[in-house]
């Protein structure tokens, strides 16, 4: 009941107090997960059986596609007669709710695919759906304590509910009056999107997590945004059903003294660069047959999202903290759609976005969102003849240089164009090979550039190759068994 700061155990039977919800999508390998106290994750229901409880059987559902719903076990259907004072309402209620309506929230690690800035946005968005129809308020703070704190994270992360990498569960909260409340956890190793259904949709799942940390639990009513079912819906919404739950919590919004209208111009609208048919991760038979990282050399390789990525033909290998992720190697086009089938170079700029280049043309993506290309390289003061390495330099990282034949050229990727005074000859990063395959930089600072199997590490301070390289890629980066025609 509203006003009643009972814990949840109290007020939902059968219904643990935290986490408020864990939206999941459907995967092949599993239906039902069971926790302790009859907490019940990855459980999906085909929309057309009843959504309440947990009453229908998984062998009645296995020949429907199911879609991903929030774990969190729903409030039972009483019969006529019992709480028949609460029986007309269609939105629950989770037993608490926020003693203030001022709201802080911290956003704490972000998802690598979207730039900081546009989850920032997306996030409040989110939010301001629930402020648009209550007198909540909400303002991030970067430093010190908030309210609601968000984070991308991953497997174990210290409340005894794993995220279990890519698919699977997506997210889950804590309502208010728990232990947790205000926690609203995301899997990082999601492929999140903003906007579009080539992933998972950032700000439907917030909007929904929020709900939760608001204090709403799930409704019965389809097409609500607090329904337990995640369907990519736009425009993002709140139902008649979602708003009053939310007004019962908080009541309904201050009236504010309209402004006079005031004509605005009509903005220009500006053309999308045409979107590519969607890719899957399937493996075709163009090439049936993935790449052995511990036998092969790479196109290209790029540290992107603070994670390294190697490149092989349509492949990509993903390294978070020197280790190889699960689900690697991938195709490229799981993360960005309309990529090249294979990569020459690629470099993350200043700004987030990231680069690809193949042959005389190159692609530029937001994230995992293609925003221009393919465009021709002679456009940023190039020849023609293919990019064969690009590097992201500098203790700023703000000096990006491109590497072929022998020669190297200084790109200002703001102005798109290359230094006037180049090209210069490769000789200058004294030690490394005449002709390189690909290169980065890491966290402290330090060069790599790789040729065939093999890789140079380059000092900035001495400027100049290290000793006791080359060394071979397979065994320093995938832990491979070291080669017999290593030329060390």
């Amino acid at each position: 009941m509203l006003g009643s700061h009972s814990s949840s155990q109290d007020t939902l039977p059968n219904v643990l107090p935290n986490p408020a919800c864990r939206l999941s999508q459907p995967t092949p390998k599993t239906v039902t997960r069971a926790l302790p106290g009859g907490f019940r994750l990855c459980t999906f229901e085909s929309p057309s059986l009843p959504s309440k409880g947990f009453s229908q059987s998984t062998e009645g559902q296995a020949a429907h596609w199911n879609p991903p719903r929030c774990g969190v076990p729903d409030v039972p259907i009483l019969p006529d007669g019992q709480n028949g004072r609460n029986r007309q309402k269609r939105f629950v209620l989770s037993g608490g709710r926020w003693d203030k309506t001022d709201l802080t929230y911290k956003i704490i690690r972000f998802p690598w695919q979207l730039v900081k800035s546009k989850v920032r946005r997306t996030v409040a968005e989110a939010l301001k759906v629930w402020s648009d129809v209550t007198p909540l308020t909400f303002t991030e703070v970067q430093e010190g304590r908030a309210d609601i704190v968000i984070d991308f994270t991953r497997y174990w992360h210290g409340d005894n509910l794993p995220f279990d990498g890519p698919g699977g569960i997506l997210a889950h909260a804590f309502f208010p009056k728990t232990h947790r409340e205000g926690d609203v956890h995301f899997d990082y190793d999601e492929t999140w999107t903003i906007g579009n259904n080539l992933g998972t949709d950032l700000l439907q799942v917030a909007a929904h997590e929020f709900g939760h940390v608001l204090g709403l639990q799930h409704t019965a009513v389809s097409k609500s945004l607090m329904s337990p079912f995640y369907i990519f819906r736009y425009p993002l919404s709140l139902s008649e059903d979602d708003k009053q739950g939310i007004q019962y919590l908080y009541g309904k919004p201050e009236l504010q003294p309209e402004p006079a209208p005031t004509p605005t111009p009509t903005p220009t609208p500006t053309a999308e660069p045409p979107q590519p048919d969607i890719e899957t991760n399937e493996i075709t038979n163009e090439e049936s047959v993935q790449p052995d990282a511990c036998d092969t050399d790479f196109d290209a390789v790029s540290t992107i999202r603070g994670e390294l990525f190697f490149f092989k033909s349509r492949y990509v290998w993903r390294l978070r903290g020197g280790k190889l992720q699960a689900g690697y190697p991938a195709l490229a086009s799981r993360h960005w759609q309309g990529i090249p089938s294979s990569v020459d170079a690629a470099f993350e700029d200043p700004l987030g976005n990231i680069w690809f280049f193949q042959g005389p043309q190159y692609w530029i993506y937001d994230g995992e969102r293609r925003v221009s290309g393919p465009a021709p390289i002679m456009e940023l003061g190039l020849s023609t003849s293919p990019v064969q390495a690009a590097l992201m330099w500098g203790t700023e990282k703000n000096k990006i240089y491109f590497f072929k034949g022998g020669n190297y050229w200084r790109f200002n990727p703001s102005a798109r164009q290359v230094d006037n005074v180049y090209p210069r000859t490769v000789a200058d990063w004294r030690g490394i090979p005449q002709e390189i395959d690909a290169a980065f930089q890491d966290e402290s600072g330090f060069a790599y550039f790789l040729r065939g199997r093999h890789y140079w590490k380059f000092d900035p301070v001495q400027v100049k190759v290290l000793e006791g390289y080359p060394r071979q890629i397979s065994q320093d980066f995938f832990s491979c068994t070291p080669s017999s025609n290593s030329f060390r």
